[in-house]
């Protein structure tokens, strides 16, 4: 039934799927990528040496945001119901609008991201997480509906 389908959440996924490509990117094709993302100086050139830490860690990236996408799907009805849906939803939620608002308490952490890095990720993070927060809202409203 098409009136189930939740299209914040669809496009949630979309977003969450372009963003585990773009670090897959960067593990692919190395230190340019690392550059261009504003990943910073010191993870290209880890990335040039060869050094597993950018790979390792985008790693991890990316199967987070791979399994962000598969929860958004998951909550849209377009893929089956995956363990923890209502909770997952709600701390995938919670992760890109911390991630989009507290940029400035994390940015001492990461001294080589460039301040557009950091805009400009943080954006992307704050939409993204509006995505996933107005879907979760949507989806737990059609949920209630479907157990009456």
């Amino acid at each position: 039934m098409q009136s189930d389908k939740n299209k914040w959440l669809i496009l949630a996924s979309i977003c969450s799927a372009f963003a585990a490509l773009a670090h897959l990117g960067c593990i692919i094709f190395g230190a340019d990528w690392y550059r261009f993302f504003g990943a910073g100086e010191q993870m290209a050139q880890l990335a040039e040496t060869g050094h597993w830490y950018p790979t390792a860690v985008t790693s991890v990236v990316v199967f987070a945001l791979s399994l962000f996408s598969l929860y958004a799907l998951s909550g849209a009805n377009l893929i089956g119901r995956l363990p923890l849906l209502k909770l997952g939803l709600v701390v995938i939620s919670a992760i890109y609008l911390c991630r989009g608002l507290a940029f400035v308490l994390i940015m001492p952490l990461f001294p080589d991201n460039s301040l557009a890095f950091w805009l400009v990720s943080s954006g992307i993070c704050l939409t993204i997480g509006i995505l996933y927060f107005v879907g979760t809202l949507q989806s737990w409203a059609l949920m209630g509906k479907n157990r009456r």
